[in-house]
Protein backbone atom coordinates (compact mmCIF):
# COMPACT_ATOMS: atom_id res chain seq x y z
CA UNK A 1 0.00 0.00 0.00
CA UNK A 2 1.35 3.45 -0.88
CA UNK A 3 2.69 5.50 2.01
CA UNK A 4 4.08 2.57 3.97
CA UNK A 5 7.19 0.48 3.44
CA UNK A 6 9.11 -2.20 5.30
CA UNK A 7 12.75 -2.79 6.13
CA UNK A 8 14.29 -6.14 6.96
CA UNK A 9 17.09 -6.60 9.45
CA UNK A 10 19.35 -9.68 9.58
CA UNK A 11 18.65 -12.77 7.47
CA UNK A 12 15.19 -14.34 7.15
CA UNK A 13 14.71 -17.60 9.03
CA UNK A 14 17.17 -16.65 11.78
CA UNK A 15 16.60 -15.71 15.40
CA UNK A 16 17.79 -12.17 14.69
CA UNK A 17 15.47 -11.50 11.74
CA UNK A 18 13.13 -8.52 12.05
CA UNK A 19 10.83 -6.57 9.73
CA UNK A 20 10.26 -2.92 10.68
CA UNK A 21 7.58 -0.71 9.15
CA UNK A 22 8.04 2.87 7.96
CA UNK A 23 5.62 5.68 7.17
CA UNK A 24 5.59 7.93 4.11
CA UNK A 25 8.36 10.06 5.67
CA UNK A 26 10.63 7.05 6.04
CA UNK A 27 10.26 7.11 9.84
CA UNK A 28 10.00 3.86 11.76
CA UNK A 29 6.56 3.11 13.13
CA UNK A 30 5.04 0.31 15.14
CA UNK A 31 2.45 -1.94 13.47
CA UNK A 32 0.76 -2.47 16.84
CA UNK A 33 -0.25 1.08 17.88
CA UNK A 34 -0.70 2.72 14.47
CA UNK A 35 -2.37 2.62 11.06
CA UNK A 36 -5.83 1.69 12.23
CA UNK A 37 -8.47 2.23 9.56
CA UNK A 38 -12.08 2.46 10.51
CA UNK A 39 -15.52 3.26 9.21
CA UNK A 40 -17.18 3.94 12.54
CA UNK A 41 -15.88 7.53 12.49
CA UNK A 42 -18.06 8.83 15.33
CA UNK A 43 -16.69 6.04 17.50
CA UNK A 44 -13.02 7.07 17.39
CA UNK A 45 -12.95 10.34 15.48
CA UNK A 46 -11.32 12.21 18.35
CA UNK A 47 -8.85 9.53 19.32
CA UNK A 48 -5.35 9.13 17.95
CA UNK A 49 -6.26 9.24 14.30
CA UNK A 50 -3.27 8.47 12.12
CA UNK A 51 -2.95 8.99 8.40
CA UNK A 52 -4.01 7.78 6.00
CA UNK A 53 -7.48 7.40 7.41
CA UNK A 54 -9.99 5.73 5.15
CA UNK A 55 -13.64 6.45 5.73
CA UNK A 56 -16.22 4.40 3.93
CA UNK A 57 -19.74 4.39 5.29
CA UNK A 58 -20.90 1.36 3.33
CA UNK A 59 -18.08 -1.14 3.78
CA UNK A 60 -16.15 -2.09 6.88
CA UNK A 61 -12.55 -1.54 5.83
CA UNK A 62 -9.47 -1.83 8.02
CA UNK A 63 -5.73 -1.97 7.58
CA UNK A 64 -4.11 -5.37 7.86
CA UNK A 65 -0.43 -6.02 8.47
CA UNK A 66 0.56 -9.19 6.61
CA UNK A 67 2.70 -11.40 8.82
CA UNK A 68 2.58 -14.66 6.84
CA UNK A 69 2.11 -14.88 3.05
CA UNK A 70 -0.22 -17.63 1.85
CA UNK A 71 1.39 -21.07 1.22
CA UNK A 72 4.41 -20.27 3.43
CA UNK A 73 5.29 -22.10 6.67
CA UNK A 74 7.39 -19.76 8.83
CA UNK A 75 5.29 -18.61 11.80
CA UNK A 76 5.93 -14.86 11.65
CA UNK A 77 4.18 -12.48 14.03
CA UNK A 78 4.17 -8.94 15.38
CA UNK A 79 6.58 -8.98 18.32
CA UNK A 80 4.44 -7.24 20.91
CA UNK A 81 7.18 -7.27 23.56
CA UNK A 82 9.94 -5.81 21.36
CA UNK A 83 10.46 -2.04 20.95
CA UNK A 84 8.57 -0.81 17.86
CA UNK A 85 6.90 -4.25 17.56
CA UNK A 86 8.69 -5.55 14.44
CA UNK A 87 7.60 -8.73 12.70
CA UNK A 88 9.78 -11.68 13.67
CA UNK A 89 9.61 -15.45 13.55
CA UNK A 90 8.07 -17.09 16.59
CA UNK A 91 10.39 -19.18 18.76
CA UNK A 92 9.53 -22.21 20.88
CA UNK A 93 12.14 -23.76 23.17
CA UNK A 94 14.90 -21.89 21.36
CA UNK A 95 13.86 -23.07 17.90
CA UNK A 96 12.21 -21.13 15.11
CA UNK A 97 8.61 -22.19 14.55
CA UNK A 98 7.16 -23.46 11.29
CA UNK A 99 3.65 -24.80 10.73
CA UNK A 100 3.49 -28.26 9.22
CA UNK A 101 2.04 -29.08 5.82
CA UNK A 102 -1.03 -30.77 7.24
CA UNK A 103 -2.39 -32.71 4.28
CA UNK A 104 -3.93 -31.39 2.07
CA UNK A 105 -2.89 -27.88 3.17
CA UNK A 106 0.45 -26.33 2.16
CA UNK A 107 1.47 -24.00 4.99
CA UNK A 108 -0.99 -21.19 5.71
CA UNK A 109 -4.01 -21.28 3.39
CA UNK A 110 -4.65 -17.50 3.43
CA UNK A 111 -2.56 -14.38 3.81
CA UNK A 112 -2.37 -14.20 7.59
CA UNK A 113 -1.85 -11.13 9.72
CA UNK A 114 -3.32 -8.70 12.22
CA UNK A 115 -5.37 -5.52 12.54
CA UNK A 116 -3.35 -2.74 14.22
CA UNK A 117 -4.70 -0.86 17.22
CA UNK A 118 -6.45 -3.97 18.53
CA UNK A 119 -5.59 -6.13 21.52
CA UNK A 120 -7.20 -9.25 22.93
CA UNK A 121 -6.90 -8.45 26.64
CA UNK A 122 -5.75 -11.46 28.70
CA UNK A 123 -7.32 -9.85 31.77
CA UNK A 124 -10.80 -9.72 30.24
CA UNK A 125 -13.13 -12.70 29.96
CA UNK A 126 -14.92 -12.54 26.63
CA UNK A 127 -18.70 -12.56 27.07
CA UNK A 128 -19.15 -14.84 24.05
CA UNK A 129 -16.51 -17.46 24.79
CA UNK A 130 -16.03 -17.24 28.54
CA UNK A 131 -12.26 -17.19 27.98
CA UNK A 132 -9.75 -14.36 28.32
CA UNK A 133 -7.91 -12.87 25.35
CA UNK A 134 -4.62 -14.21 23.96
CA UNK A 135 -2.59 -11.00 24.53
CA UNK A 136 -2.14 -10.25 20.82
CA UNK A 137 -3.68 -8.03 18.15
CA UNK A 138 -6.72 -9.58 16.49
CA UNK A 139 -5.84 -12.04 13.70
CA UNK A 140 -6.98 -11.80 10.07
CA UNK A 141 -7.26 -14.43 7.34
CA UNK A 142 -7.26 -12.62 3.98
CA UNK A 143 -8.89 -14.78 1.31
CA UNK A 144 -8.12 -12.88 -1.91
CA UNK A 145 -6.22 -14.21 -4.92
CA UNK A 146 -2.94 -12.31 -4.46
CA UNK A 147 -0.14 -13.82 -2.39
CA UNK A 148 0.93 -10.84 -0.29
CA UNK A 149 4.41 -10.06 0.98
CA UNK A 150 5.57 -10.25 4.58
CA UNK A 151 5.29 -6.77 6.10
CA UNK A 152 2.86 -5.55 3.44
CA UNK A 153 0.04 -3.31 4.64
CA UNK A 154 -3.23 -3.80 2.79
CA UNK A 155 -6.80 -2.57 3.16
CA UNK A 156 -9.26 -5.36 3.80
CA UNK A 157 -13.03 -5.63 3.82
CA UNK A 158 -14.24 -7.53 6.89
CA UNK A 159 -16.65 -10.39 6.10
CA UNK A 160 -17.01 -12.46 9.26
CA UNK A 161 -15.23 -14.02 12.21
CA UNK A 162 -14.44 -17.37 13.84
CA UNK A 163 -14.06 -17.81 17.61
CA UNK A 164 -11.15 -20.17 18.22
CA UNK A 165 -10.24 -21.29 21.73
CA UNK A 166 -6.47 -21.80 21.81
CA UNK A 167 -5.26 -23.50 25.00
CA UNK A 168 -8.03 -21.85 26.99
CA UNK A 169 -7.67 -18.38 25.45
CA UNK A 170 -9.97 -16.51 23.09
CA UNK A 171 -8.27 -16.15 19.71
CA UNK A 172 -10.60 -14.47 17.20
CA UNK A 173 -9.96 -15.06 13.49
CA UNK A 174 -11.37 -12.35 11.23
CA UNK A 175 -12.21 -13.37 7.66
CA UNK A 176 -11.55 -10.57 5.19
CA UNK A 177 -10.67 -9.82 1.58
CA UNK A 178 -8.22 -7.34 0.10
CA UNK A 179 -10.20 -4.37 -1.24
CA UNK A 180 -7.95 -4.42 -4.33
CA UNK A 181 -8.85 -8.00 -5.16
CA UNK A 182 -10.58 -8.24 -8.56
CA UNK A 183 -13.53 -10.03 -6.93
CA UNK A 184 -13.77 -7.88 -3.78
CA UNK A 185 -17.04 -6.26 -4.87
CA UNK A 186 -18.71 -9.68 -4.81
CA UNK A 187 -17.86 -10.29 -1.14
CA UNK A 188 -19.87 -8.36 1.45
CA UNK A 189 -20.57 -10.88 4.20
CA UNK A 190 -19.61 -14.38 5.33
CA UNK A 191 -22.42 -15.97 3.29
CA UNK A 192 -20.74 -14.71 0.13
CA UNK A 193 -17.65 -16.71 1.06
CA UNK A 194 -19.77 -19.82 1.56
CA UNK A 195 -21.42 -19.29 -1.83
CA UNK A 196 -18.41 -18.27 -3.93
CA UNK A 197 -15.67 -20.31 -2.28
CA UNK A 198 -17.37 -23.58 -1.34
CA UNK A 199 -15.33 -25.59 1.12
CA UNK A 200 -12.99 -22.74 2.04
CA UNK A 201 -14.54 -21.94 5.41
CA UNK A 202 -14.74 -25.63 6.28
CA UNK A 203 -11.04 -25.93 5.40
CA UNK A 204 -10.31 -22.90 7.57
CA UNK A 205 -11.92 -24.53 10.61
CA UNK A 206 -10.15 -27.81 9.87
CA UNK A 207 -6.78 -26.06 9.55
CA UNK A 208 -7.14 -24.17 12.81
CA UNK A 209 -8.48 -27.25 14.58
CA UNK A 210 -5.51 -29.45 13.67
CA UNK A 211 -2.49 -27.29 12.86
CA UNK A 212 -0.82 -27.88 16.25
CA UNK A 213 -1.33 -31.65 16.18
CA UNK A 214 2.01 -32.28 14.40
CA UNK A 215 3.69 -30.62 17.40
CA UNK A 216 2.08 -33.13 19.72
CA UNK A 217 -0.67 -30.84 20.98
CA UNK A 218 -4.40 -31.58 21.09
CA UNK A 219 -6.86 -30.19 18.59
CA UNK A 220 -8.08 -26.65 19.14
CA UNK A 221 -11.68 -25.93 20.09
CA UNK A 222 -14.17 -23.27 19.04
CA UNK A 223 -17.05 -21.29 20.44
CA UNK A 224 -20.44 -21.30 18.64
CA UNK A 225 -19.88 -24.90 17.52
CA UNK A 226 -17.24 -23.62 15.05
CA UNK A 227 -19.81 -21.55 13.18
CA UNK A 228 -18.67 -18.30 11.55
CA UNK A 229 -20.32 -15.09 12.70
CA UNK A 230 -21.27 -12.39 10.21
CA UNK A 231 -19.69 -9.05 9.32
CA UNK A 232 -21.57 -6.98 11.89
CA UNK A 233 -20.57 -9.35 14.68
CA UNK A 234 -16.95 -9.22 13.48
CA UNK A 235 -16.87 -5.42 13.45
CA UNK A 236 -18.27 -5.33 17.00
CA UNK A 237 -15.46 -7.62 18.13
CA UNK A 238 -12.88 -5.41 16.39
CA UNK A 239 -14.37 -2.36 18.13
CA UNK A 240 -14.10 -4.02 21.53
CA UNK A 241 -10.48 -5.08 20.96
CA UNK A 242 -9.75 -1.51 19.85
CA UNK A 243 -11.10 -0.31 23.21
CA UNK A 244 -8.77 -2.70 25.03
CA UNK A 245 -5.88 -1.40 22.92
CA UNK A 246 -6.77 2.20 23.82
CA UNK A 247 -6.61 1.33 27.51
CA UNK A 248 -3.27 -0.39 26.95
CA UNK A 249 -1.56 2.39 25.00
CA UNK A 250 -2.74 5.10 27.41
CA UNK A 251 -1.48 3.08 30.38
CA UNK A 252 -4.92 2.50 31.85
CA UNK A 253 -4.24 -1.23 31.58
CA UNK A 254 -1.01 -2.98 32.56
CA UNK A 255 0.39 -4.66 29.47
CA UNK A 256 2.71 -6.83 31.59
CA UNK A 257 5.68 -6.77 29.25
CA UNK A 258 4.05 -5.51 26.06
CA UNK A 259 6.01 -2.67 24.45
CA UNK A 260 3.74 0.23 23.51
CA UNK A 261 6.66 2.37 22.32
CA UNK A 262 5.53 4.33 19.27
CA UNK A 263 6.24 7.46 17.26
CA UNK A 264 2.68 8.40 16.30
CA UNK A 265 0.14 8.19 19.12
CA UNK A 266 0.07 11.71 20.56
CA UNK A 267 -2.00 10.82 23.63
CA UNK A 268 0.21 7.91 24.64
CA UNK A 269 2.83 8.20 27.41
CA UNK A 270 4.86 5.69 25.41
CA UNK A 271 5.35 8.04 22.45
CA UNK A 272 9.01 8.53 21.51
CA UNK A 273 11.01 10.69 19.13
CA UNK A 274 11.59 9.31 15.60
CA UNK A 275 15.35 9.61 16.18
CA UNK A 276 15.07 7.37 19.23
CA UNK A 277 13.22 4.80 17.13
CA UNK A 278 15.90 5.01 14.44
CA UNK A 279 18.61 4.40 17.02
CA UNK A 280 16.89 1.18 18.10
CA UNK A 281 16.82 -0.14 14.54
CA UNK A 282 20.34 1.03 13.73
CA UNK A 283 21.67 -0.98 16.67
CA UNK A 284 20.46 -4.22 15.06
CA UNK A 285 22.26 -6.31 12.43
CA UNK A 286 22.07 -4.76 8.94
CA UNK A 287 19.71 -6.03 6.23
CA UNK A 288 20.84 -9.28 4.63
CA UNK A 289 19.99 -10.25 1.06
CA UNK A 290 20.41 -13.98 1.57
CA UNK A 291 18.17 -16.09 3.77
CA UNK A 292 19.29 -18.98 5.87
CA UNK A 293 18.29 -22.43 4.74
CA UNK A 294 14.85 -23.56 5.87
CA UNK A 295 15.00 -26.96 7.60
CA UNK A 296 14.26 -29.76 5.14
CA UNK A 297 11.52 -31.25 7.31
CA UNK A 298 9.42 -28.11 6.74
CA UNK A 299 8.64 -29.45 3.26
CA UNK A 300 7.36 -32.76 4.57
CA UNK A 301 3.66 -33.61 4.62
CA UNK A 302 1.95 -34.54 7.85
CA UNK A 303 -0.96 -36.98 7.59
CA UNK A 304 -3.42 -37.05 10.45
CA UNK A 305 -6.73 -38.78 10.78
CA UNK A 306 -9.48 -36.31 11.58
CA UNK A 307 -11.35 -36.94 14.81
Amino acid sequence: MSGFSSEERAAPFTLEYRVFLKNEKGQYISPFPVIFVYVFTSYVKNFMVTTPTIVNNEEDIFHMVVEVPRWSNAKMEIATKDPLNPIKQDVKKGKLRYVANLFPYKGYIWNYGAIPQTWEDPGHSDKHTGCCGDNDPIDVCEIGSKVCARGEIIRVKVLGILAMIDEGETDWKVIAINVDDPDAANYNDINDVKRLKPGYLEATVDWFRRYKVPDGKPENEFAFNAEFKDKDFAVDIIKSTHDYWKALVTKKTDGKGISCMNTTVSESPFKCDPDAAKAIVDALPPPCESACTIPTDVDKWFHHQKN
